[in-house]
């Protein structure tokens, strides 16, 4: 059932690469399985042209429920950067330092923001028509195709109502056709910001307070891992409407 006055934009986050690290230090970036918070806030902020030092504007956008259904999981790869001549902490010689950095590869997402309509509505014309490029964690992985459809805008439903009825984001025919015509099919996997007291609750540290240069800061919020059918007006929508 819809709640009044309650709005959800619907996004799609599809690439060859994304990264989405929540504890990333040193040589070592990891990445999630998913979106996190701090990385599509990160993303929109870009978008909206909010600068990195204007908290009172990322809180605004963080207030933002998100909620995430994986499309098709990405599979995770490591990357070996080296970087040569880093000065060492003494301040005398160089040396050579190797970092690893996890991704994903191939990852679909359907990315439902949910609150203020007009919030909603700057987001949408922000995603179409970004004040900054647009990035999946990493500068270098950008979006395989437009996040928002044509002549989509924010809905007047639930963030958890939008994930089960969504059509499938899925382009490739030779997947939409092998599970198409499996009997029994596998739930796509949701992540959903709900509250803490909430059966199920998992604690993500992820919860964007500053983006400033050099003191970056985030807050802990809670989540909850479930699935949602994938039913044949899912895939039957996703036919008629691709992005």
């Amino acid at each position: 059932m819809t709640h009044d006055g309650v709005m959800s934009l619907a996004l799609c986050f599809d690439a060859p690469m994304q990264s989405w690290g929540i504890r990333s230090r040193g040589i070592l970036r990891d990445t999630m399985a998913e979106p996190t918070k701090s990385g599509v806030m990160g993303l929109l902020a870009a978008g909206l042209g909010i600068d990195r030092s204007d908290d009172e504007a990322l809180t605004e956008l963080a207030r933002l429920r998100l909620a995430v259904r994986v499309d098709r999981e990405g599979t995770m790869e490591r990357d070996y950067h080296v970087t040569q001549n880093v000065p060492t902490t003494q301040g005398v010689g160089h040396r050579t330092v190797v970092s690893e950095r996890y991704y994903l590869a191939d990852a679909l997402f359907l990315a439902v923001l949910e609150g203020d309509g007009r919030l909603l509505n700057r987001v949408a014309a922000a995603v179409e028509r970004p004040h900054w490029r647009l990035s999946f964690g990493r500068k270098a992985y950008v979006p395989a195709r437009p996040l928002l459809a044509t002549g989509e805008g924010p809905v007047a439903r639930t963030a958890e109502e939008v994930l089960a009825e969504y059509r499938w984001l899925e382009t490739s025919p030779l997947t939409r056709a092998r599970v198409k015509g499996q009997a029994i099919r596998t739930g796509l996997r949701t992540v959903v910001e709900c509250p803490a007291d909430q059966v199920g609750a998992e604690v993500r540290h992820d919860q964007p307070l500053s983006f400033a240069e050099g003191s970056r800061r985030f807050a802990y919020r809670t989540v909850r891992t479930g699935e949602v059918p994938l039913t044949d007006d899912m895939i039957s929508a996703g036919e008629k409407l691709c992005f």
